[in-house]
C-alpha cells in the first residue's frame, strides 16, 4: 500500500494541520500496514511531529531506533517489555501515547513510574513533544488549559495526559484510563500487584497497556507478569543491550576472545567493539551485569537469595522445553505425553482454596517407571472442581494412583473424591488417605526434586514448574520457600509426586 491519499496534508512539512486532520490521523494510528511515506502511521508521525533530546543534549526529530521500531511493529493491545538500560522504550511509549492523546478526542493517558523523580523525567519528554509541535497547533486545536509537571489538558479535544507514581495508593482511582504506561514495574514500591490491578480495573476493554522494566529478581509483580504473559494474551518484547548502537567500547583483540564471547558473536552477529562494551559492564556491574544489561530473558532475573535448586540446570532446561502436544481447559491443562496402554501413572495434587483470587491448585501426572512428567493441571479451582478434574485425569491415565496432599483444603478434596467422584485408587499414607506434607517429609520431598533436576532434567517439561523452582530460595533465617510474591504450587506437587513414586514403584 502506498502513501495515504485520503486528504491528509501531513506529508508536506510546510503544511498546517488542523483539528480534523489530527482526528483523521488518530483513526489510522494503530494501523500496522504501511501508509504514510511507505511506513506505518505511528513511525511516520513520530518523525514528522515529535522532537526529543538526544544523548549529546541536542533537541532533534524523534527518529526511532531498532528497539523502538520493533516494538511499534509488534505491539498489541497489552504489552510487556523486558529491556536493557536506556533503550528508549519509555520515551517511545510516551511519544506513542502522546500522539494518541492529541489525535483522539476524549482520551485520558496515564503514565505511572516507580518514583516521582522518574515520573517527572519521563513527563519532561511529553512537554518537549508538545513544545516541538507547530505553533499553529499549539495555539489552535492543541491549546492547553493546564500544563504542569504532572498534567497536560487539551480542552479542545477533551483529552488529557497525566503522570503519577506507583507509591500513590490512589493512583488512577476514579479515572477511565484509555492508555496506561507503567514504567520500571520491577521497582514499584509497596504492593505492586495490588497497584497494578487497581489501574487495570480503570481501563476500558479497548484500552492500551504497556508494562516495561529492566529486571529485578526472580520474584514480584513484574516477574509474575512476564511469566504469565501468554496466559493473559499479553505481547512479550525482549530487547537485549546490543540493540542499542551506542553500546560499544574499545575493540577486543580477536585472539583474546573467550568461548562464551565467540558464541555470542556467532549467535547474534556482535562486533569486537560490542564485546569490549560487554567486558566493561561486567567489570563495572559485576554480579548485576546480567540484570542491568540483559542478554537472555531467563538469566536476567537474578535470584534474590540463594536458589535452593541448581540455577544452571534450570536455565538450561527452560531454554530447550518443547511446547505441549495438547492443551485443555483454556490452556490450564497442558499435556506432553498421552497415556500409553500397559504403563502405570500417578497424579499428585497440591490443593488450594480456589476462586478467582485464591492460590493455584496443581495436579502433576507422572509415569511411575520413568518419572516422566506427562501432564500438568495448573488452575484456580474449588475443592469440588479439583476433585472432578483430578479424578478425570487419573481415569484417563490408566486408572492412575491419585495422591492428594491432605493438608488444609486437601481433606475437602478427598471427601469429594470418595463421596462424589467415587474414585477407587487413592493413595493412603500410613493407613490414612492422602499425603501429609510435614516438617519431616518436606526436606525429603524437596531433596528428591533437587536431585532429579540435576540428574535427569529431561524428564521435566513444564515451564511453570521450572520458573517456580527458580524463585524457590533459602532465606537468611534458614527457611526454604518461594520468594515473596512467587508461587510454589507446581514445586510442591512435583516434589510430592517424586516421593510417592519411590514408595509405590515396587
Amino acid at each position: 500500500m502506498g502513501p495515504m491519499t485520503t486528504g491528509t496534508r501531513i506529508e508536506d512539512p510546510e503544511s498546517e494541520i488542523d483539528r480534523d486532520e489530527l482526528i483523521h490521523l488518530g483513526k489510522v494510528l494503530d494501523d500496522a500496514l504501511p501508509r504514510l511515506d511507505g511506513r506505518v502511521t505511528g513511525l511516520f508521525l513520530t518523525e514528522r511531529l515529535l522532537r526529543i533530546r538526544d544523548r549529546t543534549g541536542e533537541v532533534v526529530p524523534f527518529r526511532p531506533n531498532r528497539a523502538q521500531t520493533e516494538f511499534e511493529l509488534r505491539r498489541g493491545r497489552t504489552n510487556i517489555v523486558l529491556k536493557s538500560r536506556q533503550m528508549g522504550i519509555s520515551t517511545w511509549v510516551a511519544g506513542r501515547f502522546f500522539l494518541k492523546t492529541i489525535t483522539r478526542p476524549g482520551t485520558l493517558t496515564l503514565q505511572v513510574a516507580h518514583t516521582q523523580e522518574a515520573a517527572e523525567g519521563i513527563f519532561r519528554n511529553v512537554h518537549r513533544f508538545l513544545d516541538g509541535l507547530p505553533e499553529s497547533l499549539r495555539n489552535g486545536a492543541l491549546r492547553t488549559s493546564k500544563a504542569s509537571s504532572r498534567q497536560i489538558v487539551f480542552p479542545g479535544l477533551d483529552s488529557e495526559y497525566r503522570v503519577e507514581t506507583a507509591g500513590d495508593g490512589n493512583a488512577g482511582r476514579g479515572l477511565t484510563i484509555h492508555n496506561l504506561h507503567c514504567s520500571e514495574v520491577a521497582r514499584w514500591p509497596g504492593d505492586a500487584e495490588e497497584t497494578l490491578q487497581g489501574l487495570r480495573a480503570a481501563m476500558p476493554p479497548q484500552g492500551e497497556l504497556v508494562l516495561e522494566s529492566t529486571p529485578k529478581g526472580a520474584e514480584g509483580c513484574f516477574w509474575e507478569e512476564w511469566n504469565n504473559a501468554d496466559q493473559c494474551g499479553m505481547v512479550r518484547h525482549f530487547f537485549p543491550w546490543w540493540w542499542e548502537d551506542a553500546y560499544r567500547a574499545e575493540r577486543v583483540p580477536e585472539a583474546l576472545l573467550q568461548a562464551d564471547e565467540r558464541r555470542l558473536m556467532e549467535r547474534h552477529g556482535l562486533s569486537l567493539e560490542q564485546i569490549g562494551f560487554r567486558r566493561k559492564i561486567a567489570t563495572g556491574f559485576r554480579g548485576l551485569a546480567k540484570q542491568e544489561y540483559p542478554e537472555d530473558p531467563i538469566e536476567c532475573f537474578l535470584i534474590s537469595g540463594d536458589c535452593y535448586f541448581d540455577v544452571a540446570a534450570l536455565d538450561a532446561r527452560i531454554k530447550e522445553l518443547p511446547e505441549p502436544i495438547a492443551t485443555r481447559l483454556g490452556g490450564r491443562l497442558r499435556i506432553w505425553f498421552p497415556p500409553v496402554p500397559g504403563r502405570r501413572y500417578l497424579v499428585a495434587v497440591d490443593t488450594a482454596g480456589g476462586g478467582s483470587e485464591g492460590d493455584y491448585s496443581v495436579a502433576q501426572v507422572l509415569e511411575i517407571e520413568t518419572r516422566l512428567q506427562c501432564a500438568e493441571l495448573h488452575a484456580r479451582l474449588t475443592p469440588l472442581e479439583l476433585a472432578e478434574e483430578a479424578a478425570g485425569l487419573a481415569k484417563e491415565y490408566n486408572g492412575a494412583w491419585l495422591v492428594v496432599e491432605r493438608n488444609n483444603h486437601g481433606s475437602g478434596v478427598l471427601a469429594y473424591l470418595h463421596g462424589v467422584s467415587r474414585y477407587p485408587h487413592i493413595y493412603a499414607q500410613n493407613g490414612q488417605d492422602g499425603w501429609l506434607t510435614s516438617v519431616i517429609h518436606r526436606p525429603r520431598m524437596l531433596g528428591a526434586l533437587a536431585a532429579a533436576l540435576v540428574e535427569t532434567p529431561e524428564i521435566f517439561f513444564s515451564k511453570c514448574l521450572l520458573q517456580e523452582c527458580r524463585s524457590f530460595v533459602r532465606h537468611r533465617n534458614g527457611k526454604i520457600c518461594a520468594s515473596t510474591g512467587a508461587h510454589d504450587d507446581c514445586v510442591m506437587a512435583m516434589a510430592m509426586a517424586l516421593c510417592v513414586r519411590d514408595e509405590i514403584r515396587c
